[in-house]
């Protein structure tokens, strides 16, 4: 008789032990649709909300905080954003280890936008300064033609005919 060995037979397991997935989905379905609803907030509410936010210490509320806090459209706001998620991932309780891969894909999003917003304010401050050599060149252009306009405005210079040295007879 042959028997066969399974993995699980034959392979121990060094997982570690996962959240309840049921909680797991439960959290991060809730964060999805905080974002859904932090998203068509007006901005005045927006910072309200914020403003809330910033008082509570649960990790689900902390996630909630950082896509607050990137709606607002700022440089700051998306640092204190990164902040917050990093934060959340190094809290190591069990509530927030469930929020954890959401916090990894949310820390990895602000990361690109946030190297697409200094990409962009590269490039502004590059076409401002090309903006500027351009009207500089500009004037040095015009400042050209009037310097030769009023040239072409003077009057020929008077010239003199030349003396003939021949005495005549």
């Amino acid at each position: 008789m042959v028997t066969i060995a399974t993995p699980s037979m034959t392979m121990p397991t060094n997982k570690l032990p996962l959240p309840n997935k049921s909680t797991q989905f439960k959290q991060a379905a809730a964060v999805l649709d905080y974002a859904d609803r932090v998203r068509i907030m007006p901005a005045t509410e927006l910072s309200a909300e914020v403003a809330r936010l910033a008082l509570m210490t649960e990790p689900l509320e902390q996630l909630e905080l950082s896509l607050a806090l990137v709606q607002l459209r700022q440089l700051p706001a998306l640092i204190r954003a990164q902040d917050t998620v990093a934060m959340g991932l190094g809290n190591n309780a069990e509530s927030a280890q469930a929020l954890h891969p959401l916090a990894r894909l949310l820390a990895a999003r602000y990361t690109e936008q946030r190297r697409t917003e200094d990409q962009l304010e590269l490039q502004q401050q590059q076409v401002r300064d090309l903006q500027r050599r351009l009207d500089q060149t500009t004037e040095r252009l015009e400042a050209l033609v009037a310097i030769e306009r009023s040239l072409g405005s003077r009057p020929p210079p008077v010239q003199n005919k030349p003396r003939s040295n021949q005495l005549q007879p």
